[in-house]
């Protein structure tokens, strides 16, 4: 199925002006259980996760192995992170994260990498997203 980028674009900024101006927590939280699926929230709560675990410094071989995501997901949630006026970081911080400037690493073991791969030894594409 073709993504149809004008729908994308249109719906996500409505739903964004949408769920700034609600101010109510549970309302939104009700909405978000009500427009994905089971499987969908489970997608989108892994990939916040994977983010606030991403500026805690854990690692992503770590992630991977606890939220079962594939390597290639984390690591663009990483790049993602560290882009300038990054939104993953100013959502964090609105959350009432912390957010170094650069996240902390925590000490794990080094592996060498081939380009980017994920778990299943897969090179990552720039297309890839943080999907499951």
């Amino acid at each position: 199925m073709a993504i149809d980028q004008t729908i994308v674009a249109e719906n996500l900024a409505e739903m964004s002006r949408a769920l700034a101006s609600a101010q109510d927590a549970e309302l939104i939280e009700g909405f978000l259980f009500s427009l994905f699926t089971p499987s969908e929230a489970d997608e989108i709560a892994k990939r916040w996760a994977l983010v606030k675990d991403l500026a805690e410094g854990t690692p992503q071989r770590e992630i991977a192995k606890e939220l079962g995501l594939s390597l290639c997901k984390i690591t663009r949630g990483s790049r993602e992170l560290k882009k300038e006026g990054s939104p993953f970081k100013r959502m964090l911080e609105i959350a009432g994260y912390e957010v170094p400037e650069r996240p902390v690493r925590r000490s794990a073991r080094p592996r060498p990498m081939l380009a980017e791969e994920d778990g299943d030894g897969e090179s990552c594409e720039d297309g890839d997203d943080l999907g499951g």
